[in-house]
């Protein structure tokens, strides 16, 4: 009985090293099995994840594989990827910051460079030489032709005048009377060479024709051929875009922050990155009727006529600046749920998440208060499709297990 029992426990002790090892060996494919073994998450939702192909139950997305063993929390793209994506990056340092507040406002015609065109005798309008608005014209093109007789009758009297004095040259009262007729016809827009070449011919002219006295844009039509205008009557106006006012609207709370001369940024709707500078003239004492806004307005230089008057144009009024801060492009701060990060350039082509904190913003840059040193390397174009990189890469939020701030 004793031979039978040592004789077992020799032949247990031989295969167990033979079962160990067969059952690791067992262990270990299952581990490399599950290794290998490919995971799916959504590019959108990262918190999505499963081990075959399909749809992310959130947004309807397909799922894309990621290794779910790549631990490093760093990026490494290569120069043709870093082309492709856009990627930039500055170095960190400190500068002077300043917050602004928006004023909604407006294109609008300067008046100083608006004129009404008005007929200077009165009569019937011939032919209009402008007869649609929206037509540039220039100082001395002719307007309109208006066929006038009290024209013609101070053209009459006006030449009388000129005989009495060939016949009488040493009568004062006669030279009198001609030097007043002249001007008459000089108060009616008759230049030096008409009133001479009258004298010359002998002969009335009952039409005259009137030229633009400023160059513009008409926008305005009053009056057609055919129609009997008055003396002063208004025939058309013109409105000179080269310079434009901007106005805008301030609550009378702000108006303590804001000064007649004050230096100002203007942006003005679809010309975001050429910011034009403004100097205050003029902020009314007085409500907006029907509001309770008050008005602030200045002028801009218009170049080639490229804005139009009804623009939208809102006004920059700065509130309050900090000095030796470190700032950032805002492009270049990614923002979620778990707080703020930037991307910082550890070595070419290696980038790595970077949680900050922000203080004070504008619309084109924000204060770091934490997180980052000067003479850090950050991306400022290009973070979200990094951000976007890395989740399809590693399937989690590149913020996830980092400690907030």
């Amino acid at each position: 009985m004793e031979r039978k029992s040592f004789l077992r426990a020799v032949a247990f002790v031989s295969l167990a090293p033979v079962v160990l090892l067969a059952a690791c060996k067992d262990a270990g494919k299952k581990q490399v099995a599950d290794e290998k073994k490919q995971t799916y998450t959504c590019p959108m939702h990262p918190q999505i994840v499963q081990d075959k192909p399909g749809t992310c139950p959130i947004c309807g997305m397909d799922l894309v594989p990621f290794d779910k063993n790549n631990k490093e929390t760093s990026l490494t793209l290569g120069e043709s990827q870093i082309a492709l994506a856009n990627i930039t990056t500055m170095v960190v340092g400190t500068g002077a910051l300043s917050n602004f507040k928006q004023l909604n406002g407006r294109l609008v015609t300067d008046p100083e460079r608006s004129a009404v065109i008005s007929s200077r005798v009165p009569g019937r309008i011939e032919v209009m030489y402008i007869k649609e608005t929206g037509v540039k014209v220039n100082k001395g093109q002719p307007l309109y032709k208006i066929y006038s007789e009290q024209l013609a009758s101070l053209q009459q009297e006006y030449l009388l005048a000129v005989a009495q004095v060939k016949q009488f040259p040493d009568d004062a009262r006669f030279q009198q009377i001609e030097k007043a007729a002249r001007q008459k016809l000089t108060l009616y827009d008759q230049s030096d060479i008409e009133i001479n070449r009258l004298v010359q011919s002998q002969k009335v002219n009952p039409y005259v024709t009137y030229p633009a006295t400023v160059s513009g844009v008409v926008s305005e039509l009053t009056a057609s051929e055919g129609q009997y205008v008055a003396e002063g009557g208004a025939v058309m106006r013109l409105e000179g875009y080269n310079q434009l006012w901007v106005e805008a609207d301030l609550y009378p709370a702000e108006a303590s922050a804001i000064r007649v001369g004050q230096s100002v940024k203007v942006i003005v709707s679809g010309w975001e990155n050429e910011p034009q500078t403004m100097t205050v003239q003029f902020i009314n004492p007085a409500l907006q009727s029907g509001s309770q806004l008050m008005q602030v307005r200045g002028s801009i230089p218009n170049p080639d006529n490229r804005w139009q008057p009804g623009l939208q144009a809102n006004i920059l009024l700065p509130v309050k600046s900090k000095g030796d801060v470190l700032s950032l492009p805002v492009d270049a701060v990614i923002r979620d749920g778990k707080g703020s990060h930037v991307w910082v350039e550890k070595g070419r082509g290696k980038f790595e998440p970077r949680m900050v904190k922000t203080g004070m913003e504008n619309f084109d840059v924000v204060e770091i208060t934490d997180g980052l040193q000067a003479g850090d390397t950050v991306v400022v174009t290009g973070a979200y499709l990094l951000y976007s990189e890395y989740i399809l890469k590693k399937g989690a939020d590149p913020m996830a297990g980092m400690p907030g701030m």
